[in-house]
């Protein structure tokens, strides 16, 4: 019997599922080891194809060793832009966007206020401390705040893929779009089982 053929679907991993050291932690100790490690259990599943925005790409290089990687496995990681000026999204998006922003910026004017407040009650030191960190949860937590964000989610889009990310901004409006997306620490035992599923569709049958 022949071997059972599979429609090859698309996905889109972020840099987070390599540089990240408690969601690579699965994968490898480093940036590299981690990217090979994936590399190895991708080129067994025939079924899947994978894909990295090139913005992200670049970013990953900054943490890799690439002349550690096989070049042969490098084929299962494919860079591809996504079509910024062919695709289109609700308009409902961009009025979601904006009155989120606008709640950040109110969040963040709150954090100064009580940060300019509390002066005389602490150091200077540790009172710039504690703003930076609050405002920058006020502003930039559970949002996407970077082109290379929108790269992944439009490259998604646009290949009806499945997004990897462990970006909680990402996630959120991965889901507001309708992408399928899947947390980076589940991302392991997803290639474990497409291995399995492949493994067994090449088994002879009796």
């Amino acid at each position: 019997m022949g071997q059972a053929k599979f429609k090859k679907s698309a996905v889109v991993l972020d840099t987070s599922l390599f540089v990240n050291p408690e969601v690579r932690e699965s994968f490898g100790r480093t940036p590299t080891e981690a990217l090979e490690n994936f590399l190895f259990l991708a080129s067994q599943i025939p079924h899947l194809e994978f894909y990295m925005p090139p913005s992200i790409f670049e970013e990953l290089l900054n943490f890799i060793q690439p002349e550690n990687i096989s070049g042969d496995l490098l084929v299962y990681l494919q860079q591809k832009p996504p079509k910024k000026h062919e695709l289109t999204c609700p308009a409902f998006l961009l009025y979601e966007l904006i009155e989120d922003i606008r709640e950040r910026i109110n969040k963040g004017l709150r954090v100064a206020e009580k940060a300019v407040r509390g002066v005389s009650k602490a150091g200077e030191e540790d009172i710039i401390k504690d703003m930076r960190r609050k405002y920058r949860e006020a502003l930039r937590e559970g949002i996407i705040d970077s082109k290379e964000d929108v790269d992944l989610i439009l490259l998604a889009r646009e290949l009806d893929a499945l997004l990897v990310t462990a970006d909680q901004g990402i996630i959120k409006w991965a889901e507001k779009l309708g992408i399928k997306w899947l947390v980076s620490s589940k991302f392991k035992e997803y290639l474990l089982s497409s291995i399995k599923k492949a493994e067994m569709s090449a088994a002879p049958k009796s």
